[in-house]
C-alpha cells in the first residue's frame, strides 16, 4: 500500500522519458515531419474509410508540404496546416491518397494505373521465400552442390524496364541468392549465373535463368575486429566544447552564428534542408527555400544475365521504411554531436521510430577562413575557420553514402556525398591468363574481368556510376530570380598586342528551361549563378548565389539505352524549372519499373519561362566508379561535393570578424 504512489510516479516517469511518448510530440513548425500520432491517426483515416484490407501496404507516407506561401507567410504560433501524401500497394496496384491528418479526413484517393510502388522490405523477405522454395532453384543450388538452403538467402528487387515481352506482361522482379556460410559479409558470396525472375502479382517464379555450375568460394572477407586484428595505437584525439555548442535547436529550427534554417528527415529523401537565411544585422535575408536530395541513380556495367539490369534508382525504388540509418556515436559522428530522431511508416502501416538518423555538429577543420601576409614582414593576418555540419547515413543495399550540409562562416553552404560500404562484385574462376615473357603488358588482362576489375582471387568488383541529383529551390532575397551563366570566352588581341589572347565573361540570363539545361566543360567554362530579379548590392550588381561545382562525371550511356531514358536527370549537370510543388523527384514520383517518361526531361519539354520568377535548379553530382583493391572488402569513404557559394550577395568578405580561436 505504502509502495502505490512512488510506483505510480516512477511509472509516469518511465513513460515520460520512454521512446513511446515521443508520439505525443506536437509539431511547431509547418515543415515539421510527421510525428508517431500523426501516422497513427494516418493509419486510422484510411481504415475507418475503407481503404485498407488484408492485401495494404503502405509504400510511403510523408509529409505533404503546406503551399510555399503559406510556409513564407507563417509566423512563430500561427496555425498550419498539416496533411499526408500516402502511397499504397495492393498487388500490383497502386493508389495515392491525400489526408488532412488533424480533421481526420481523406481528402482525395485515386488510382495509379501504370504506377508502380517501391519494393518494401517485407515484400522482399517474401520474394526470397518464393524462391528458395521453388523446385527449379532448388535443382540449380544441388547442381552446385548446395543442398543445406539454411544458409542461402534469396531476395529480389526491381528489374527495370527493357522493353522486353517479359517486362510488357508481367511486373518484373529479379532475384538472386547468396551463401552466407562462414561469414558475415555475403556480398562476394552471391551464386554466379543464377537469376530467377519473378511475377511482382503472384510472386510466382517466371523463369530461372541459369547460366553456370560454380558457386562462390568459401573465403571470408570480413572486416570485423576479429577479422582484421587489433587497429594501430594511437595517441587520443579529443574535441570538446566545455560551454555547450555554438548552435541552438528548438525542435527542426537551428541557429548559427549568422545561419538559420530548418530541417526535418523524410522517409525517402533524407535530409530536408528549408528557410535557409543568413542574418544580416536587423535583416534575414533568404538563401534556399529548400533543398533536399532527389534521386540516386548507380548503373553497373555488365552485359551477361543477371548483371545488365542492375539499373538501380535507389532513392525512388527502396525508399520504403526510410533510407536514413541509425548513426554510431563517435564513428559516424563525433562524440560531441547533437542528434535528431525520426518517424516513419512500416509496410504494414504503423509508425517506428529512427533514433540518431541525423546528427549536427561544429567542427574546427584546421582550415583557414583567409590570412594574409605581407612581404618583407614577419607579421600576418588570418583567421580559422569553424563550420556547422548537419549529416545523415543512408545503407541502400551493398553501398553506404554519407550526406553533409555544411554551413561556412564566409556565406557559403557545402553540399558532399561520401560513398563508402561494400562493392557489388561477381565471383568468377580464379585463374589468369599467363602472359609471354616479352608480351605487352596491356596486351592481356585476367580473366573475367571485361566489366570491373579483380579485387581478391575469385571476385571481380563491376565497374558501375553514380549519379545524385539534388533539387534546390534557391531563393536569393526573395523569390523573384533568373539564372545568369557567365560564360569564360577567349578574346583575341589585336596583332601589334604583346599579348595574343585573354578571356572575358560574357553573361547571359536563361529564359526558358531549354536555355538552363546545362554541362560542365573545361574547354568552355562557365559560372551558374541563381540572381535576384529585383535586389542589388551596393556596386549595382544583383545579388546572387553561385552553384559552384566540383568533381563531377557525364553519363556516357546512349540516349536509346532504357537505363539513360528512366534516369533521364544524369543528362544535363544543371537544370532548372519553374517552381511547382508536385516537381519534387527528377527520375518522377514513381520509377519503379518506369519506361523514361517522368521526371526533369517530361516536365521541361514545356519549355516553361523561368525568367524573374520562382525557379528551382537541379544539380546532378556523378562519378564513375572503376574499382580498385584498395576499395575491398570495404571502401574507403570517397567524397564529392558542389557549394552554394555567394556571389555580390556581400558588399564585402562575411568571414572579416571572426575570432582568432575557432
Amino acid at each position: 500500500m505504502h509502495r502505490a504512489a512512488p510506483l505510480a510516479g516512477l511509472l509516469l516517469f518511465l513513460w515520460l522519458v520512454h521512446p513511446l511518448a515521443a508520439q505525443q510530440a506536437v509539431p511547431t513548425h509547418p515543415l515539421d515531419g510527421l510525428q508517431s500520432a500523426e501516422y497513427w491517426a494516418v493509419y486510422e483515416t484510411l481504415r475507418d474509410a475503407g481503404r485498407l484490407d488484408s492485401t495494404t501496404a503502405f509504400s510511403e507516407v510523408t509529409l505533404r508540404e503546406p503551399p510555399k506561401a503559406e510556409v513564407l507567410s507563417w509566423k512563430p504560433g500561427g496555425r498550419f496546416r498539416r496533411e499526408a501524401r500516402v502511397t499504397l500497394r495492393k498487388g500490383i496496384r497502386t493508389f495515392e491518397a491525400v489526408v488532412d491528418v488533424p480533421r481526420r479526413r481523406v481528402l482525395s484517393f485515386d488510382s495509379m494505373p501504370g504506377m508502380q510502388a517501391p519494393v518494401d522490405f517485407g515484400e522482399y523477405e517474401e520474394v526470397g521465400t518464393a524462391i528458395k522454395a521453388d523446385p527449379q532453384v532448388r535443382a540449380a543450388l544441388a547442381r552446385r552442390g548446395i543442398t543445406d538452403l539454411a544458409t542461402i538467402r534469396c531476395g529480389g528487387g526491381p528489374a527495370g524496364y527493357f522493353g522486353t515481352a517479359e517486362h510488357k506482361d508481367h511486373v518484373v522482379l529479379r532475384g538472386s541468392c547468396s551463401d552466407r556460410f562462414g561469414t558475415y559479409n555475403s556480398w562476394s558470396r552471391q551464386i554466379p549465373g543464377l537469376t530467377i525472375l519473378v511475377d511482382r502479382a503472384t510472386k510466382k517464379v517466371l523463369r530461372v535463368v541459369d547460366v553456370g555450375t560454380g558457386r562462390p568460394g568459401r573465403d571470408s572477407y570480413d572486416f570485423t575486429d576479429e577479422a582484421v586484428g587489433a587497429a594501430d595505437a594511437t595517441h587520443p584525439l579529443v574535441v570538446s566544447q566545455p560551454m555547450g555548442p555554438g548552435f541552438t535547436r528548438q525542435g527542426g529550427e537551428v541557429s548559427w552564428q549568422h545561419w538559420k534554417f530548418h530541417v526535418r528527415v523524410d522517409p525517402r529523401v533524407g535530409l530536408v534542408v528549408s528557410r535557409v537565411r543568413w542574418v544580416d544585422g536587423d535583416r534575414e535575408r533568404s538563401v534556399l527555400y529548400q533543398g533536399h536530395l532527389s534521386e540516386i541513380f548507380v548503373p553497373y556495367m555488365d552485359s551477361t544475365t543477371g548483371w545488365y539490369d542492375r539499373v538501380f534508382l535507389d532513392a525512388g525504388e527502396y525508399a520504403a521504411e526510410g533510407m536514413a540509418e541509425s548513426l554510431e556515436p563517435g564513428i559516424d559522428c563525433p562524440a560531441h554531436a547533437s542528434y535528431i530522431d525520426a518517424q516513419v511508416m512500416t509496410g504494414r502501416g504503423t509508425p517506428m521510430i529512427k533514433r540518431r538518423v541525423a546528427c549536427l555538429f561544429e567542427r574546427a577543420s584546421g582550415q583557414v577562413a583567409w590570412r594574409h601576409g605581407e612581404e618583407n614582414s614577419e607579421s600576418s593576418a588570418g583567421r580559422p575557420a569553424r563550420d556547422l555540419v548537419l549529416r545523415m547515413v543512408a545503407t541502400v543495399g551493398n553501398y553506404d553514402y554519407l550526406f553533409d550540409w555544411v554551413f561556412q562562416q564566409n556565406g557559403s553552404l557545402r553540399v558532399a556525398v561520401g560513398a563508402t560500404g561494400i562493392l557489388e562484385v561477381k565471383p568468377v574462376p580464379s585463374r589468369m591468363i599467363a602472359m609471354d615473357q616479352g608480351a605487352r603488358a596491356d596486351a592481356v588482362a585476367p580473366r573475367d574481368d571485361a566489366f570491373g576489375r579483380l579485387l581478391a582471387p575469385g571476385v571481380v568488383g563491376v565497374n558501375h556510376d553514380h549519379f545524385f541529383s539534388f533539387r534546390l529551390d534557391l531563393d536569393v532575397d526573395g523569390t523573384s530570380n533568373s539564372l545568369a551563366v557567365d560564360s569564360l570566352a577567349r578574346v583575341r588581341l589585336p596583332d601589334e598586342h604583346p599579348r595574343r589572347s585573354l578571356w572575358t565573361v560574357q553573361e547571359r540570363i536563361a529564359r526558358t528551361e531549354k536555355g538552363a539545361q546545362l554541362d560542365m566543360n573545361m574547354h568552355a567554362p562557365a559560372l551558374w549563378r541563381v540572381i535576384s530579379a529585383d535586389t542589388r548590392g551596393p556596386l549595382g550588381y544583383a545579388t546572387s548565389y553561385e552553384i559552384a561545382a566540383g568533381h563531377n562525371a557525364m553519363s556516357l550511356l546512349a540516349d536509346d539505352d532504357w537505363s539513360q531514358r528512366r534516369a533521364g536527370f544524369i543528362r544535363h549537370h544543371l537544370w532548372v524549372t519553374p517552381y511547382s510543388a508536385t516537381e519534387r523527384y527528377a527520375a518522377g514520383d514513381y520509377p519503379t519499373f518506369s519506361n523514361g517518361e517522368f521526371g526533369l526531361p517530361a516536365w521541361t519539354r514545356a519549355d516553361r519561362r523561368i525568367e524573374a520568377t520562382d525557379i528551382v535548379a537541379w544539380y546532378t553530382l556523378g562519378f564513375h566508379h572503376v574499382p580498385r583493391a584498395e576499395d575491398w572488402p570495404v571502401m574507403p569513404t570517397a567524397w564529392h561535393d558542389f557549394e552554394l557559394r555567394p556571389f555580390d550577395f556581400f558588399p564585402q568578405n562575411p568571414a572579416l570578424g571572426l575570432p582568432r580561436t575557432p
